[in-house]
């Protein structure tokens, strides 16, 4: 049985650590399901991007006659633009030539599952196994989508992002579309294929779209939704989906009237929300446990319950966005791999996790929003700016009062004056969010516990001191512990550290 220093599983994010073993001399084993990049590269942020620009040009040429500019009929090449998203999509062989590179790197192609704390077991596609063992041990296996129980679904036949970004890849933008969730994924999708020139209807189970955007947000975005021409069904139980003359009909109730509506389609989205990729891990034969959702327990060292395990990314629950997982990756590349003293290690902490909706307007947020906010006890203020108000809102052509004037709201710690929240919705603002993740993480840092009970020797120890670190607002090294949001155009300023980091 093969031994390593340390084995990784997935090959998204927890790549990052993978540079600093290798960089640090260790034996690796890189172990993936699926296509190396993980859910990023093959299915996720970036070929969603790439449908949503084109999306967004498509907007941006039909609003432009308030600008004065008039554009003729707008026409889209499908296959061009398949063949870009394709051709990002083949970078994930290159990430695995790059490591079979390193003499002491071994890639394996299948999926792992544990026999006990060091123990794995990996089964290829012909169904031979090979055990090996590890000292050190990353799970970021990520997560995929979590389908609904609705009678006929299975039968009538449906998408989700996973197949979406593989064999069911479409030939040309679909006729019609039923989506099935009115989150992120969902409202992405919606506006792709609305600005593409298909029927899109939205069902949602929540009384709002994307109803983790604090509610001024929401409304925003559904009054956008709605004249874009999206039908957007809200505070619908589905019940079930069955196929007439050749389409997909999905049978809704509303959760208030109980009244009984029907929408038909070309073909379904499924995209309700993820579910953590933890079942195949076999993980009862390990001492590595899971919360009430499933997903697995980690500290804020990324330490799990069993010693020499750690977790990251979409597999631990705390949110599922690359920049999180990278942010978490990197904090373990630092502790472990950079030959730093425990009292100088890092630590996640999860109060200021930037989150961006690709959609048009784009919204974007970080930290609490109004509700929480006064659940969580404070006495609050609220700013809000919109973009007509703004010499660059009013060139874009923004108007006072108009629909689609986006805008910024803060929200405020009236006795403190201390920025709790900031949501942004309208033309990047993806972009215009960065100055707020900056500030979040500048200044003293106080080690925030997560998980007390998963508690390592050294992690006592940092507690107990308590660990702080301070983090100046000009230095190059406090980028390297704030989020930017991916794939936010703000990471072209953001990452230039590396190349410094580099040198």
């Amino acid at each position: 049985m093969k031994q390593y220093d340390v084995i990784i599983i997935g090959t998204g994010a927890a790549n990052i650590i993978a540079d600093a073993a290798i960089a640090g001399g260790k034996s690796v084993a890189i172990i993936e399901r699926g296509r190396f990049g993980g859910t990023c590269l093959n299915r996720g942020c970036i070929p969603t991007k790439i449908l949503v620009t084109a999306a967004n040009r498509i907007r941006e040429m039909a609003e432009s006659a308030r600008l004065g500019i008039y554009t003729e009929k707008i026409t889209v090449d499908w296959d061009l633009l398949s063949k870009r998203l394709w051709h990002k999509i083949q970078e994930s062989d290159e990430i695995r030539t790059y490591y079979d590179a390193f003499p002491h790197v071994t890639t394996y192609q299948g999926t792992a599952s544990f026999t006990d704390d060091k123990t794995i077991t990996i089964t290829y596609e012909n169904e031979t196994t090979e055990r090996i063992t590890g000292t050190s041990i990353f799970i970021a296996t990520g997560g995929r989508t979590n389908i609904p129980a609705v009678e006929g679904l299975n039968d009538v036949g449906y998408l989700t992002s996973e197949t979406f970004f593989g064999d069911a890849y479409p030939q040309k933008p679909y006729k019609s579309l039923i989506i099935l969730g009115g989150g992120p994924i969902g409202c992405e999708f919606a506006h792709v294929f609305n600005a593409l020139g298909t029927k899109v209807t939205v069902v949602q189970h929540n009384v709002r779209l994307l109803p983790k955007e604090d509610e001024a947000v929401s409304a925003h975005m559904l009054t956008q939704f709605q004249q874009y021409g999206i039908d957007v069904r809200l505070n619908q139980d589905t019940l079930s989906v069955e196929m007439e003359n050749g389409e997909k009909v999905v049978t809704c109730s509303d959760r208030t009237s109980g009244e009984i509506t029907t929408v038909r389609a070309e073909e379904i989205l499924v995209a309700p929300g993820i579910k953590p990729m933890t079942e195949l891990l076999h993980l009862e034969n390990t001492h590595v446990q899971l919360d009430k959702r499933g997903y697995i327990r980690t500290n804020e060292f990324l330490e799990t319950t069993a010693p020499g395990i750690w977790a990251l990314g979409d597999i631990n629950g705390k949110a599922p966005f690359r920049h999180k997982a990278n942010y978490e990756a990197e904090t373990l590349a630092h502790n472990l791999f950079s030959n730093k003293a425990p009292e100088e290690w890092r630590w996640v902490r999860y109060d200021a996790i930037p989150a961006v909706t690709y959609t048009y307007p784009e919204a974007a947020h970080i930290g609490m929003n109004e509700k929480a906010a006064r659940n969580a006890g404070y006495e609050v203020e609220i700013a809000i700016n919109h973009y007509s108000s703004t010499a660059k809102g009013y060139a874009l052509g923004f108007m006072p009062n108009a629909s689609d004037d986006g805008f910024v709201k803060l929200v405020i710690d009236s006795k403190q004056k201390k920025i709790l929240g900031v949501h942004i919705v309208g033309v990047e603002a993806s972009i215009l969010i960065q100055p707020f993740c900056n500030l979040f993480y500048c200044g003293r840092q106080h080690l925030q516990i997560s998980e007390p009970d998963i508690c390592s020797d050294i992690t006592k120890k940092l507690r107990a001191l308590p660990l702080t670190r301070h983090l100046p607002p000009r230095s190059v090294y406090t980028l390297s512990e704030t989020m930017t949001p991916h794939p936010a155009l703000s990471e072209l300023t953001m990452w230039t550290r590396y190349y410094y980091e580099k040198k």
